[in-house]
């Protein structure tokens, strides 16, 4: 006798639609009449009046149980994570049973900290249906908990499986992806952001094109109507083709007031990655002039009428509007010599980068380092407040020469690396690839989102 049955369950992310199409074929090998076929019936399961127009081609001989012939398939429900989510939660959310629920969770830990996990993230998790799920289409979390999976960053897949003894393990896989180089370019007509979200430039990626000219561009100022952008990036895709990461920054090019300003990423001998202008001089400043992103330069070095003292005043500093919260970046590399709270200054942090040059950061919401400790340009040392003597909260910077405060738009920063000799043709080199590589691509318009 030969038996031969197929069973599509189409799954949703807020249950399972209870629809499905099968073709059961049975055959014995004696007399023709004998012979029962169910071919091509399109049903809903669990819906007698749809079941009952079905017609066969021949009596059926016997009752057949469907439930018996064939397994019912294993289906999948996404959740994502929320504001105080904890693992724990979103599996009781999604009907486990609390005992699996620890079993997994136990097994999830042996390869991943599941107090890690992120508002936003999203979690696949497993069930093998049964007869309730298969007619009742609000039963998601109905049938047997089997797993579950989610991706703790994008190179990585972490997933956890019941096994034949029906305990659980876990495992971390490395995702097969490939990276490719998306090209982008445009005039800006009000600004750099809404002139690379014209051209699908991800957000996090012109994040990442303002860090890098932020040692010279002060982004408030400079970017002027007609000046223009031209943009290398990487991008990840899976197995599947889809993206799924937006990487590196791998050229750009700023043309501000008629003159370009070009940059190139490149691997130097120790395998530190750095980015260069056409002569081979480091785009990187011992200090940034701008040590946050997105902000706007409410208020400049020199003389001003105080906000709240009332009276003239000489500012010396750069204030940075910003919602609370948005992360405040250590200008330079060098040693913590003041983090807390200091009069007028409220939450305060104070580094020392050489013997000439320190920077200072006030009106801290918190302060995310200690006197002491040794940071790195670009670490974030705080949150944008509004504490001390303050209006609203921003950020006030201050570049600060043999102890006297200067104006950071204005002095001139430290260079940093300049390639020489063998390293320098070596990076000419490269840069030749990589103007030839921006010229033989063509913009991609399917995004990643990140």
């Amino acid at each position: 006798m030969f038996l031969r049955g197929l069973l599509t369950v189409v799954v949703l992310t807020t249950g399972i639609l209870a629809s499905a199409h099968f073709v059961l074929e049975r055959t014995d090998t004696g007399a023709a009449s004998d012979e029962t076929t169910l071919a091509l019936a399109p049903l809903s399961l669990g819906n007698p009046a749809t079941a009952a127009t079905l017609t066969t081609r021949s009596p059926l001989q016997q009752s057949t149980n469907l439930s018996e012939e064939i397994a019912p398939p294993p289906y999948q429900i996404s959740i994502n994570i929320g504001s105080g989510d904890t693992m724990s939660a979103i599996l009781d959310r999604a009907g486990v049973p609390r005992k699996d629920a620890n079993s997994a969770i136990t097994a999830l830990r042996k390869v991943f900290n599941p107090t890690r996990i992120r508002q936003g993230q999203e979690i696949k998790i497993s069930f093998q249906a049964n007869a309730e799920t298969l007619n009742n289409a609000e039963a998601a979390g109905s049938g047997e908990f089997l797993g579950l999976s989610l991706l703790p960053d994008f190179q990585h897949r972490v997933v956890v499986a019941r096994g034949l003894d029906d305990a659980f393990s876990a495992n971390s896989e490395k995702r097969v992806l490939t990276a490719h180089p998306v090209r982008a370019a445009n005039t800006i007509s009000q600004s750099l952001y809404l002139a690379g979200n014209k051209v699908k430039v991800p957000n996090s990626v012109l994040a990442e094109l303002i860090r890098l000219y932020s040692w010279d561009v002060d982004f408030q100022r400079d970017i002027r109507t007609g000046d223009a952008f031209e943009l290398m990036y990487e991008r990840f895709s899976d197995a599947n083709g889809e993206p799924v990461y937006n990487g590196d920054v791998i050229f750009a090019a700023l043309e501000l007031s008629g003159k370009r300003h070009a940059i190139y990423r490149y691997t130097l001998a120790d395998g530190s990655v750095d980015y260069f202008d056409d002569k081979g001089q480091s785009a990187k400043k011992a200090l940034m002039r701008t040590p946050i992103d997105g902000a706007r330069l409410s208020s400049g070095f020199g003389k001003r009428t105080h906000p709240v003292l009332g009276y003239t005043k000489m500012h010396k500093g750069l204030d940075f509007a910003a919602p609370r919260g948005t992360p405040i970046y250590a200008a330079g590399n060098g040693t913590v010599q003041y983090a807390g709270r200091k009069g007028a200054y409220g939450n305060f942090v104070l580094i020392r980068h050489n013997a000439d040059y320190s920077t200072a950061y006030a009106h801290m919401k918190r302060v995310n380092t200690a006197k002491g400790r040794r940071v790195k340009q670009g670490q974030i040392i705080g949150y944008v407040g509004t504490t001390g003597r303050s209006t609203g909260p921003h950020l006030h910077y201050e570049i600060r020469r043999a102890g006297r405060q200067v104006n950071p738009l204005r002095v001139k920063m430290p260079s940093g690396r300049k390639l020489q000799g063998a390293e320098l043709a070596d990076f000419q080199a490269a840069r030749a690839t990589i103007e030839r590589q921006y010229a033989q691509q063509t913009p991609l318009v399917k995004l990643a989102e990140n």
